[in-house]
């Protein structure tokens, strides 16, 4: 039987396969999009790889607001298709990944000259559940002006006329990515982080491969395939130039940016969606030990590989923050964190940033790359979907096979065999008497591993005696999980896509860092001069999320 895992240590394997067999496709990107590609490509009998120039979810999947919304905002600019379609989304993402996927109570709060009244608000909340075909218990209620502070008493009291309350819900977006992928792994996807595209590969004018370059090797290799996706995010357009296919629509790239405060800072009780001085909304939401807010949205053209946070992105969400919730004047020093994503947006002349669609759309090449962009986290399963229709009319046109239809709706992602709240709630109870974790770690714990946590205290168990103490345990098993099953080949991969700890556990990473890298090495085999590469790796992802540039 093959090793179906999307395990590190299969990675020479794999590369031999890309470079020995031909696929009916090769991927582009591995961040949601690509993966949700994978996935469906597969499950309807393709055969399929995927490549990835960094780590999977390294780009814009890994740096969005972490909601699986219904883009209540998108309503307003009336893109009623694109709010239908992906509330509905909602509902079958939730399903097939109840650990990653949970539904939060959000507050709307009504204020005086804000950009929504109290029956517009509560108008527009009634469209927005019945396209989204909410059910009906989770329908938005409308609050009064107490019922809304109490809900949230940081509120500013002088300006909240009431509230509506509605139902998003919340995720990691990069560890989204990464269970898409393993599942697509599971069905016989050959995947690879960490091999970059470099030129395409033509026979008489058709795109019929890639080269491409294995960083972690430094060794290249040739792919090929009777089709090419390309969904590499913010950097389609720049393998749309290498295929000369650069003409008609392009890229706009917008720059979102969140800040993260420690809970005692900002100790907010519920998720709170509000109005900007400038009509823009923002979010900020409670998250275990912290509150993140965000976003910005501004135009973005320099080094899409390096985006930061300048100083101006800081003052801009505190200044938004303490307008909102004046009881606690935020300052920058306040901030513990924060991370910064690009929107590969498709370009409309004469819109600003907020006014561009969020819809996706797919663009072809004389070569016969066809290119996905545009899009959300939300509806990445139909984005999937509409792209994989494409590639399968093609190839059956060109009678290379006959290919299942898609049925992504009702594939359960891995770590996702729970049945709803009681079940994950069994697991933590569980996890914390195994463990000797506080209900808050075993929640994180299982939050990010769903039922694969089982596979995680398998190991940790294996490790005792072997440390300190039990949080360490947990790590190590951590860590070993994540090689053997998730790709982790950079301690950035785990400590910043895999786990998240940069963004919401910062003061534990420089701790955490000396256990991460002692496993990586060992298991690995790191080289002298790859440590002290990726240590320096590390340290400069550790000190970006607090850089802020002028």
């Amino acid at each position: 039987m093959p090793d179906l895992k999307l395990s590190a240590l299969n990675r020479p394997d794999t590369l031999k396969k890309l470079g020995e067999e031909k696929f009916d496709l090769l991927i582009i990107g591995g961040g949601i999009t690509g993966a949700g590609i994978a996935l469906d490509a597969v499950t309807r009998g393709l055969k399929v790889a995927l490549i990835e120039k960094k780590d999977f979810a390294w780009g814009t999947s890994s740096r969005s607001t972490k909601l699986i919304h219904g883009g209540l905002r998108y309503l307003k600019q009336l893109e009623i298709n694109l709010v239908r379609e992906v509330g509905r989304e909602r509902a079958i993402i939730h399903r097939n990944a109840p650990h990653i996927v949970h539904p939060e109570n959000m507050l709307l709060p009504i204020i005086k000259q804000g950009s929504l009244g109290k029956r517009s608000t509560s108008l527009g909340l009634y469209v927005y559940d019945m396209l989204a075909g909410v059910q009906r218990k989770e329908r938005r209620v409308m609050l009064t002006r107490h019922e809304t502070l109490k809900r949230e008493p940081l509120l500013r009291e002088d300006i909240v006329l009431g509230g509506g309350l509605y139902k998003e819900y919340r995720t990691d977006d990069a560890r989204l990515t990464i269970e898409v992928l393993k599942t697509a792994r599971k069905f016989g996807a050959e995947i690879v982080n960490y091999t970059e595209a470099m030129d395409f590969i033509y026979d008489q004018g058709k795109a019929v491969g890639v080269t491409v370059r294995d960083h972690w090797d430094d060794r290249t290799l040739d792919i090929r395939a009777e089709k090419i996706v390309n969904a590499a995010g913010p950097w389609v357009d720049g393998l749309r130039k290498l295929d000369n296919s650069m003409n008609g629509k392009r890229l706009h790239l917008t720059k979102g940016v969140h800040i993260v405060l420690p809970y005692e800072k900002f100790p907010l009780k519920q998720a709170v969606y509000f109005d900007v001085e400038d009509g823009r909304m923002i979010f900020a939401i409670p998250r275990n030990k912290i509150t993140y807010v965000g976003t910005t949205d501004t135009n973005y053209k320099h080094n899409i590989d390096a985006p930061g946070v300048t100083a101006d992105d800081v003052e801009y969400l505190l200044k938004a923050v303490n307008h909102m919730f004046p009881k606690i004047d935020l300052k920058p020093d306040d901030v513990s964190s924060s991370w910064v994503g690009l929107r590969p947006l498709i370009h409309e002349e004469g819109k600003g940033p907020s006014e561009l669609s969020r819809k996706d759309e797919i663009f072809y090449s004389r070569s016969g790359v066809i290119t996905i962009a545009g899009g959300k986290l939300t509806g990445f399963r139909k984005m999937a979907e509409r792209t994989v229709d494409v590639v399968v009319e093609q190839l059956e046109k060109e009678k290379k096979g006959k290919f299942k239809p898609c049925k992504t709706d009702r594939i359960v992602l891995s770590g996702g065999k729970l049945k709803g709240n009681k079940e994950i709630n069994e697991l933590i109870q569980s996890t914390m008497e195994r463990t000797g974790l506080n209900e808050v770690e075993a929640r994180i714990l299982v939050e990010k591993y769903g039922s694969n946590t089982t596979k995680v205290l398998s190991r940790f168990d294996k490790l005792e005696g072997k440390y300190t103490n039990n949080e360490q345990r947990i790590l190590a098993a951590e860590v070993y999980y994540t090689i053997e099953e998730e790709m982790v080949v950079h301690p950035s991969d785990m400590l910043v896509r895999r786990s998240g700890k940069l963004y919401f556990e910062r003061e534990e990473v420089e701790g955490d860092t000396p256990i991460v890298m002692q496993i990586l090495s060992d298991t690995l085999g790191y080289t002298e001069s790859q440590q002290q590469e990726l240590a320096k790796e590390l340290d400069l992802d550790y000190t970006k999320v607090l850089a802020f540039t002028k």
